[in-house]
């Protein structure tokens, strides 16, 4: 029986028995399932999908990011995918970035640019010992800072009912949006084992009930939804535009050193070593590629999940057949449109109060990052430069009215861009005295 449960903590051991590793692959499903399908809703939203379209984008999500994790846990060949217990999901660092896209040119340009940045990624995979060294943490933690920010108005526009809505701002939104942040904070702080795992899940369910009673919810999308589809080729089409291009070109590269940050914290959290180069190079080609694919099968941008570095870190429970059950039963909701539909039924207020807890722990995350290097002049400089001019450009996007449009495109739509580039420039040119040196 020991020796059974011990398999949990081997990498490479068989799959436990189900009472063992049921649980455990179940907590990882629980910390990642909101965040893999809450771009999606944000994103057909603001895309002005229609409701099977918007079920569609969801379901294609889920079983992409299931897929994915898939291809970064065992690999395809001994260069793509890193073959540690690593889970990889929709991520909110594109986000803002997509809703400008989306909202200026179309859906379909977000699915071209994600497939050069998958591109991009794969090349930087090849190249990703040298490359390195251009994104130490506080580069990193200002560009992960920058995002949280970034995310701000959208949540505080859906805990008002989302833009456009008829009863933006009212009372009925705001209750219930708040009433679902309180349940989230409650259980996130005085909350234990899966019920602090859990809190934005179950915060979530409790917004919806109390939403109910309002006559919020309308079930009509789950009835009409079909019980089992397939995901398709290339759904919302495939458009090119120079500067969507660019703008996921840069996310994807910073993305892609994130996602050395979470293999490394994997292997030292949870097996007591560093990645090997191999492991580096083959995650990073993996995470490419596999963005690459979910381009062309309508699944938005995937990237590793820190919650469930968390989640290995603290159990050390390493065993990648653990995690491929995550990814199975992922891959089975994906192919459940019904389930899909059950998710847009969820008011926007309720996930605005769910999701600005997870904005915020993402730009805590970046400052986190920050706060690993001495903070002298040299690097508050580095990142107050890098966020003001970042936020600042984003927030004031006519201050670039008079360049070509590309450029509002690329420097203005997402304030993570600027923040990158004036951070690694800074980074570079800016002399390092004893504190500051890293």
């Amino acid at each position: 029986m020991e020796d059974t449960k011990n398999l949990l903590f081997e990498k490479d051991g068989k799959l436990p028995a189900l009472k063992y590793s049921l649980p455990m692959a179940l907590q990882h499903l629980v910390a990642m399932i909101v965040g893999c399908v809450t771009p999606a809703i944000i994103i057909s939203a603001t895309a002005g999908l229609s409701n099977p379209m918007r079920i569609l984008l969801i379901q294609s999500s889920l079983v992409c990011a299931a897929v994915s994790t898939l291809l970064q846990l065992f690999g395809v060949t001994r260069f793509c995918g890193a073959r540690l217990p690593v889970i990889m999901g929709v991520s909110f660092a594109y986000l803002a970035t997509m809703q400008s896209v989306a909202s200026e040119f179309g859906i379909a340009e977000i699915f071209g640019a994600q497939l050069i940045g998958g591109i991009v990624a794969i090349v930087i995979g090849i190249f990703a010992k040298q490359l390195h060294k251009l994104f130490p943490p506080l580069i990193t933690g200002t560009v992960v800072f920058t995002i949280g920010l970034s995310l701000y108005p959208t949540a505080i526009s859906y805990m008002a009912g989302g833009a456009g809505s008829a009863d933006f701002g009212s009372w009925q939104n705001w209750l219930i949006s708040i009433f679902t942040l309180v349940c989230v904070t409650t259980l996130n702080h005085f909350g234990k084992g899966m019920l602090k795992l859990s809190s934005i899940l179950i915060g979530i369910a409790a917004g919806y009930i109390l939403s109910s009673f309002f006559g919020m919810v309308d079930f009509s999308p789950i009835r009409t939804a079909s019980v089992f589809a397939l995901p398709e080729f290339a759904p919302f089409g495939i458009r090119f535009e120079f500067s969507s291009s660019l703008a996921f070109s840069v996310l994807f590269a910073i993305n892609a050193v994130q996602a050395i940050g979470d293999m490394s914290a994997t292997t030292v959290g949870g097996m007591n070593r560093e990645p090997s180069g191999d492991e580096l190079r083959g995650g990073i080609i993996g995470f490419g590629l596999s963005n690459l694919l979910s381009s062309l099968f309508g699944g938005l941008p995937n990237a590793t999940y820190s919650q469930n570095v968390g989640i290995v870190s603290s159990t050390k429970v390493v065993n990648r057949r653990v995690l491929a059950l995550t990814a199975l039963m992922l891959l089975a909701a994906g192919l459940v449109p019904k389930f899909s539909a059950l998710l847009t039924t969820i008011p926007q207020c309720v996930f605005g109060g769910a999701t600005v807890s997870v904005f915020a722990s993402i730009a805590m995350t970046g400052m986190k990052l920050v706060a690993m290097q001495p903070m002298s002049y040299r690097n508050t400089s580095i990142v107050g430069l890098s966020a003001a001019l970042g936020m600042g450009v984003s927030m004031v996007s006519e201050s670039l009215s008079q360049f070509p449009e590309w450029v509002t495109m690329v420097f203005a739509s997402s304030p993570v861009v600027i923040a990158a580039i004036v951070a690694i420039i800074l980074n570079i040119i800016l002399p390092r005295d004893e504190e500051g040196t890293e």
